[in-house]
Formats: C-alpha cells, structure tokens, sequence
C-alpha cells in the first residue's frame, strides 16, 4: 500500500544560519477511480482508506447511495516501471441492478487536492440524486458541545503532527463523540474518506451528526455533507458564498470561523442549543 509520508532533504534556516536535514513531507499520488473497470475519475490524494475514498466519492456523486449497491472494490494492477502494483488505481463493482455512473460525469473528472469541485453534473447532483433532506432532521447541538470539537478533532490527526500539511475531516453525534476521521492532502478527499467510511458501514443517511473539517467551508463540501444526509457542517475557517447559499437552500447548519467559543453561524441556527438571540 502507499505511503501517507515521505522523507525529503532540505535546507533549514533558522536566524541566518543554514542546515540540511531530512524533513517530513505528506504524500500526493494520483488515484484512478473506476466503475466496472471504466475510468471515471482521477484524484490527486493522500494514500490510505482508498476504499472510502472511492465509496464517498461515488455517494457524493449519487452513483450510490447505500452500501449494499457496491458488490466490491479492488485495487487494479498499476503501472510502475518494475511491474510493481502502485495501488493507485481503485475499481469499484455496483451490484446488479444498480445504474452506472451517467456519461455525463465522464468528463473534465480531475480533481486536484485544492477543489473538489468538478463541474455542472457536481451541482445537478445535489438538486437531483439525493436519496433524502436534511431540512427535516431536528436534531439539537448545545454550543459547549460543538465549541469542543476543533480541538478533538485535532488531537485526533496522527499524520498533521509528523508533517503539518494534511487536512482533516471529522464525524461527531450531537453528544460530541468521534465516529470517524480521515486526514488528506485533500480537504474534499478527506470528506469523501469519512463519508465511504459511513456508506460502507451502513450508517447513510447521517442524521443527527456534525462535520468537523480543518479548512475552509467550499460549496463542494456542503455538496458532500447533504448528499451523505449529515445536518451540520462545522469549519474552523470561512465559507464560500455559494457554499451559504447551498446550505441555506437545503436546510444544513453551517458555522464557519469556529475557534475557540466564538464562530459565525451562516445558517440553521434553530439546531443550536440555546439559541442565542442576535442584537
């Protein structure tokens, strides 16, 4: 399996003085996503939870939507010079009856690590192949509940300590437990991983749950946290406006700048206990 980080040489200065010294990098290699041995996608990602990250993918796209319509996922022989299998190509068998992804998706379908975001059948998913609302989940999260998941969810990233260049996606209930979490040079590769991770599992739709991530709130990850059916998605940094408007035209909560007690709440403030009347 591939590596998450690798060791490169690199000259440090640190008060005019310089050194070599080996550094830890995380590592980016392309994954190719394929359904029934069809190309369908290639991601620039962080290795590890391949699986999940090609289920995600699929849920996020409305190519599926529960676990029992993916029969199986394998790796696929790569291409290294020596004959080595690179495991950097994922193919995904749907069960029987299942449709296969539209021809529509079968185009422009590179994601780079920085946006996930791969065109107008992105978009068309939301308001067409969801398989259930968010709107209609009432579940209720109290603000210290919600203020403490930053930093449990930083505490949780193995790989950011070693290296300090991944994003971090994490699943929490509305009593604050950690459910699942996935780091990626991605921050839509690290949704996707813990949205797998949820399908494969059987958990879909998420209701009453929150997504914690690292970064920014873009349009892709409200994408993403209302196709897996998840209510609330919380960022420790800004959102997009049309990640607002998304959100707003669904019915997810979505807080952005969420540091320390203090945060914006953008939109579903009724899920948030209590409900603290603006001036």
């Amino acid at each position: 399996m591939g590596r998450m980080t690798a060791r490169r040489r690199v000259e440090r200065i640190r008060e005019r003085h310089a050194a070599y010294r080996a550094d830890t990098l995380v590592v980016e290699e392309p994954m190719e996503i394929r359904v029934g041995g069809r190309p369908l996608s290639v991601t620039m990602r962080t290795p590890g939870d391949d699986f999940d990250l090609a289920a995600g993918f699929l849920a996020s796209e409305g190519v599926v939507h529960r676990a029992e319509e993916i029969a199986a996922i394998r790796y696929c022989a790569g291409t290294a010079s020596d004959g080595t299998n690179t495991y950097n190509v994922v193919d995904v068998m749907l069960a029987p009856g299942v449709a296969p992804p539209d021809a529509s998706l079968e185009r422009n379908f590179y994601t780079t690590s920085s946006c996930g975001l791969c065109g107008k059948a992105s978009i068309d998913a939301v308001h067409t192949s969801a398989g259930w609302t968010v709107a209609e989940d009432e579940f209720r999260l109290s603000l210290e509940t919600l203020t403490a998941f930053p930093e449990r969810l930083r505490a949780a990233q193995r790989v950011f300590d070693t290296t300090g260049g991944l994003h971090a996606a994490g699943l929490f209930t509305s009593d604050g437990e950690l459910v699942c979490m996935r780091e990626d040079v991605g921050r839509h590769n690290a949704v996707d991983k813990v949205v797998g991770h949820a399908l494969r599992s059987g958990w879909l739709p998420l209701r009453g749950t929150v997504l914690m991530v690292s970064g920014r709130a873009s349009f892709e990850l409200v994408q993403k946290a209302v196709m897996a059916g998840i209510p609330f998605l919380a960022a420790v940094s800004a959102p997009s406006s049309l990640a607002v408007d998304l959100a707003s035209e669904r019915g997810l909560t979505l807080v952005g700048f969420l540091r320390g007690t203090s945060m914006n709440v953008y939109t579903g403030q009724e899920r948030l206990q209590p409900h603290l009347a603006g001036g």
